[in-house]
């Protein structure tokens, strides 16, 4: 078998396990608290990804909390200028894609800093109806301060049917009221995935196919994730186009713990997205 041959046979495998991923979410539903406001700007690439594979998958009623901007101590690594600027973008970024996405009237994105106590509220109550049937599947896409102040204010016998996606320790350790053995301390399920930024922090090229989509809802997706390519804060995302916290919701809507896609790739994100506006123009 010659070398061409050899190319077309691996391409067409890839393209088949690409196309033949299937949406098998878990029981339960699924929570997401996103930063933002820190040095990192990719929560607003992760967050755009998150929300449109959610609806893409028509799984857009099962998210019952979405939070940004969870550091909540600023520690002066970036201006004040620069942070109230990430909280507009992030909230620029919730509130645009769910409008042009459809589907996420009955969510309110909260500003985990600026509108903490809400926020917490709006945690703590997902988590209490939580069953053994009807868990609840929180995705650590930050600090998780807000996760442990909401398991510290929920029902205790609750917490045995809640699970907490992670995929990175610069997000588990980086609490400033609580460090990751003190959420797990709580009785609560650790979910642990590859980190995510081996496929899906690449480089901005990887996602020309949206920057040149004909589909507003594809193109502003991509102008999340270069807002943060552009953003004069830090340098590491430079020349990056980057979801990678995306990767969990991708985890979970693909199976979780139930065969789900523990190290996503900009391929399968990409089919799943014009697939659904194939269907859906």
């Amino acid at each position: 078998m010659n070398k061409l041959a050899v190319l077309i046979i691996a391409a067409l495998i890839t393209t088949s396990c690409v196309t033949a991923q299937k949406i098998n979410p878990p029981a339960g539903r699924i929570a997401v608290v996103a930063d933002g406001n820190s040095p990192d700007p990719d929560d607003l690439g992760g967050t755009a990804v998150s929300l449109a594979l959610l609806r893409a998958a028509g799984l857009e009623d099962r998210l019952v909390h979405y939070s940004h901007c969870c550091d909540l101590v600023v520690l002066h690594r970036i201006s004040a200028e620069a942070e109230h600027e990430r909280h507009a973008m992030m909230q620029t970024t919730c509130d645009g894609t769910a409008r042009r996405w459809g589907g996420f009237d009955h969510i309110t994105f909260w500003d985990a800093k600026w509108q903490t106590e809400q926020t917490i509220k709006d945690l703590v109550k997902a988590i209490n109806v939580s069953t053994e049937e009807d868990p609840l599947w929180i995705v650590e896409a930050g600090e998780p301060d807000i996760i442990g102040f909401a398991l510290q204010a929920s029902s205790k016998e609750k917490h045995k049917y809640v699970k907490v996606i992670t995929h990175h320790p610069a997000n588990d350790d980086a609490g400033d009221f609580f460090k990751w053995q003190e959420i797990l301390d709580f009785g609560v399920e650790e979910v642990r995935i590859p980190d995510q930024n081996i496929n899906l922090k690449v480089n901005e090229a990887e996602w020309d196919w949206a920057m040149n989509h004909a589909d507003d809802r594809v193109q502003f997706v991509w102008l999340m994730g270069k807002m943060a390519e552009i953003d004069n804060v830090v340098k590491f995302q430079k020349g990056k186009w980057d979801c990678s916290d995306a990767g969990m919701v991708l985890y979970w809507i693909t199976g979780a713990t139930n065969g789900g896609l523990e190290q996503g790739s900009v391929e399968q994100v990409k089919t799943l997205l014009l697939n659904y506006i194939e269907k859906n123009n």
